[in-house]
């Protein structure tokens, strides 16, 4: 018989019955909580108003069920672990009645002396789970562990965390932190390496960003290499002779990998890697291996992996199976350091596997869309060059809790939060994935269901860090993707952040000639209330709503109202394609010959 550990005084027989129920639920494979179990937590949690704890194994099952705190039940014997490298394959969730999800500092010391995979508090309010928060291990070091904090967020975005992914990845770095006391000699030391070609970024500028991306992939730079050539070499990108210049200089920095700011051919990594001797990525694979250490939902992972598999398969002829690598480290991260013996036809059986599921992604996204169609809430996407501010302006506009760093690519996985504006309206807010110069090429084409929702919004906001001594040239870059998904005549409000850190004003006052611009400072919180009015305005007097008959011999025009208007319905009649749509007043003009009356809807 099962028991109910704890604060129990007073509980009645019937609420300790409902509690003994959390007994029977069994969390889906790599979620860390399912919602029918989050949901009655919440409303035992709002009837006896004390914390509900639930332990959980790796297998999905309930251990233990307490009332009190995290402290007042025995954790149960994890099963075959007793390495202090390894974490005890328990997860807490736990319940927090005062609707507030943060981690308490007994949450924080019990998730370090009990070794949780994951502490999580359920902040509980009118009897639903109104925000969550999460904590882990992220290190250990000579003065314990360390743990990093998560949330608030949704209990929808807590439930699609891959926690089994989580979790491996921590103890991955749990035991590398056992196999060596000095934690810089698991440090790759990388030397960069560019070439100057006529009519691209400055190679000094595009260097210093490489050196950013090895920053953000964990690699230590110590020397980097550039040439100019009109075009890269067959055979070796560089010249032969700056080939041996380079090897030069990783002997005697001690370099253990040379990353190229360019994309490679295959020939080329394998010409290189014989001749150095050492592993030779590009900005493409470094780029990738970011993605995938920043992926946390399933549909990220999903597109990552199938951005990797796309990359890797060109790649297998010659050099062994890439995806077989056992050194590890940057480059090689992702779907093949679980796969020793991969060929070809299962790759392409992988990604066809992959590509299915990323079509059912897209599915339940057009679904969502639907819905928000059909209610007539406007969505507003966030775009812009990594490390411009997207996710700190998302949190200063919503509370929405996401990781903000200054590190590029710091947020990979889209998020879509609801505001009011300052005339009652309410609007979606979506941050998307940060743009990049030298964007891959597979990437766009792998997270094209994330991009969707770029193509489907109503009005872009385009963040530009004003400060950034090549804000131009991204500002090109990013417009180079939207030409690329064919949505550079969307309309598109600019936010000139990081105006705080802006010396001359005659920058920031010529930033501000650009039509539809607005200074604002996404840290300080300056400039948001101009920015809201200016979201507002657009929403209030730019969409026009019209009912269109489109003839079937002008049926072309039906995806350039999608790519330009907010369309709610496509009906395919016998006379044309009938749509209706609210459309920006610059291209309403061009449809009105189209326009019907509400009659013959």
């Amino acid at each position: 018989m099962t028991s109910i550990s704890g604060d129990i005084n007073g509980l009645r027989k019937s609420m300790i019955e409902r509690l003994e129920q959390l007994y029977d639920y069994t969390i889906p494979f790599q979620q860390p909580i399912g919602l029918a179990m989050a949901d009655l937590m919440a409303q035992i949690t709002s009837q006896i108003n004390r914390e509900v704890v639930v332990y959980v194994n790796r297998r999905g099952q309930v251990t233990a069920v307490a009332v009190g705190d995290v402290r007042t039940v025995s954790l149960p014997e994890p099963e075959g672990r007793r390495s202090l490298n390894r974490l005890s394959g328990v997860r807490c969730i736990h319940t927090h009645p005062d609707g507030r999800s943060k981690l308490s500092e007994i949450d924080i010391a019990s998730l370090k002396e009990l070794r949780f995979d994951v502490m999580a508090a359920l902040g509980i309010s009118e009897g639903r789970v109104s925000e969550v928060s999460f904590g882990y291990i992220a290190n250990q070091s000579e003065t314990g562990y360390s743990t990093d904090m998560i949330g608030p967020m949704d209990l929808n975005d807590f439930i699609e965390i891959d926690l089994q992914y989580l979790t491996r990845q921590i103890e991955q770095q749990l035991e590398l932190n056992a196999q060596g006391s000095n934690l810089m000699s698991q440090i790759e030391r990388a030397i960069l390496v560019g070439i100057q070609r006529p009519g691209q970024w400055d190679v000094v500028d595009s260097l210093e960003e490489l050196s950013q991306l090895a920053d953000t992939a964990g690699a230590q730079v110590c020397g980097t290499v550039w040439q100019k050539r009109e075009k890269p070499d067959a055979a070796f990108f560089i010249g032969r002779g700056k080939v041996q210049e380079v090897n030069f200089i990783r002997q005697e920095q001690g370099a253990d990998m040379v990353i190229f700011d360019d994309e490679l051919s295959p020939a080329q990594q394998r010409n290189l890697q014989q001749a150095l001797g050492v592993k030779v990525i590009d900005r493409t694979a470094l780029i990738l291996d970011i993605f995938s250490q920043r992926a946390r939902s399933h549909e990220g992972k999903l597109q990552v992996e199938l951005a990797q598999l796309r990359y890797s398969l060109p790649r297998l002829r010659g050099q062994g199976l890439i995806l077989s690598r056992l050194g590890g480290g940057i480059g090689t991260r992702g779907p093949g350091e679980t796969k020793l013996e991969v060929d070809r036809r299962r790759i392409y059986s992988r990604i066809s596997e992959l590509e299915k599921e990323i079509g059912n992604v897209k599915k339940q996204r057009e679904i969502q869309r639907i819905n928000r169609q059909a209610a007539r809430i406007p969505l507003v996407a966030m775009i812009g060059y990594t490390n411009a501010g997207k996710s700190t302006l998302l949190n200063a506009l919503t509370e929405a809790g996401v990781l903000a760093e200054n590190k590029l690519f710091a947020t990979l996985d889209p998020t879509i939060r609801r505001i009011t504006l300052s005339d009652g309206r309410e609007v979606l807010i979506a941050d998307t994935v940060g743009f990049i110069q030298k964007l891959p090429h597979p990437l766009i084409a792998a997270f094209r269901a994330t991009l969707e929702e770029i193509v489907q919004a109503d009005l872009l906001l385009h963040v530009v860090d004003v400060s950034h001594s090549l804000q131009q040239q991204q500002c090109d870059a990013v417009h180079q993707v939207l030409k690329e998904l064919d949505i550079a005549e969307k309309p598109t409000i600019i936010a000139l952040n990081k105006t705080d850190k802006v010396d001359n004003p005659h920058v920031l006052a010529r930033a501000l000639r650009q039509e539809g611009s607005v200074a604002i400072s996404a840290a300080s919180g300056q400039g948001i209330p101009a920015l809201l009015e200016t979201i507002a305005s657009y929403l209030h007097e730019s969409l026009v709503d019209m009912r269109l008959c489109i003839p079937y011999n002008d049926s072309g025009l039906v995806s350039r109202i999608y790519n330009v208007a907010t369309v709610y319905s496509t009906d395919y009649r016998e006379d044309g394609i009938y749509i209706i749509a609210s459309i920006p007043p610059q291209f309403s003009e061009k449809f009105r010959i189209y326009e019907q009356g509400d009659d013959k809807q």
